[in-house]
């Protein structure tokens, strides 16, 4: 299957190719426009983006290491299922990390970090208002992004960002029934209060409430869309 149309503009010519594609298909398959058991051709997605079919077969081993894609030599490549133990060990990881990066940018933010935060949570609301599911997602990512450009510590976001490839479908397809997107607003205020207060353990406890929201939508999830998830290696508790 080629990507779909919205994930297939033309591509910058100047920047390097891979990265570029790399971030359309994992937005597609994020998004569920490319959903689990879908096969990709190589041939027909270099045809889409214009290009050879070196830079496609890189994204293609590349999105396979982030446990998104199945590469199956002589039978084809596929967007594999949610796994539903690789959801909890990357929520796992990432409340580790991301508690102590929010524990610590509440003793380093400053005022013009705070205003930053404001300003994200303010589109979150109006990206909620709109309807619009994609642009929310967009913005959650930035909020938690902002948190760490606080803390400067960019090893900790890139070990953040490698596990959000198993968070994000559930996140993004648990919007807006699963996880209501005012939930989700009123625990980033509860985490910005915390670091308005310069105050680590309010910000920590909040931090841990919402990344703790995926434990709730996850097992709703799992059963009302079956042929998207995979529970055969599911833990017997939750991470």
């Amino acid at each position: 299957m080629t990507p779909p149309a919205a994930s297939a503009a033309a591509l910058k010519i100047a920047d390097p190719i891979v990265p570029q594609i790399i971030q359309r298909l994992r937005q597609a398959i994020i998004e569920m426009q490319l959903r689990p058991g879908e096969g990709l051709s190589e041939k027909e997605v270099a045809l889409r983006y214009g290009v050879s079919r070196q830079p496609v077969r890189e994204a293609f081993i590349k999105l396979a290491e982030q446990g998104l894609l199945q590469v199956l030599p002589s039978r084809g490549t596929y967007v594999v299922k949610i796994s539903v133990r690789e959801v909890l060990n990357a929520r796992f990881v990432r409340e580790a990390i991301e508690c102590a990066l929010v524990r610590t940018a509440a003793g380093l933010i400053d005022d013009d970090g705070v205003g930053r935060i404001e300003r994200l949570i303010a589109a979150q609301k109006a990206a909620a208002s709109a309807g619009d599911f994609s642009r929310f997602y967009a913005l959650d990512e930035a909020f938690h992004r902002a948190i760490a450009d606080c803390v400067e510590c960019d090893y900790a976001m890139r070990v953040v960002e490698s596990a959000r490839a198993q968070t994000d479908r559930v996140r993004y397809l648990s919007l807006p029934e699963a996880s209501p997107l005012a939930l989700l607003i009123s625990q980033h205020e509860s985490i910005l209060a915390g670091l308005r207060a310069r105050d680590p353990e309010q910000a920590e406890a909040a931090m841990r409430v919402h990344l703790r929201e995926i434990l709730s939508a996850l097992p709703r999830l799992a059963e009302r869309f079956p042929d998207l998830f995979d529970t055969t290696s599911a833990p017997a508790h939750a991470l």
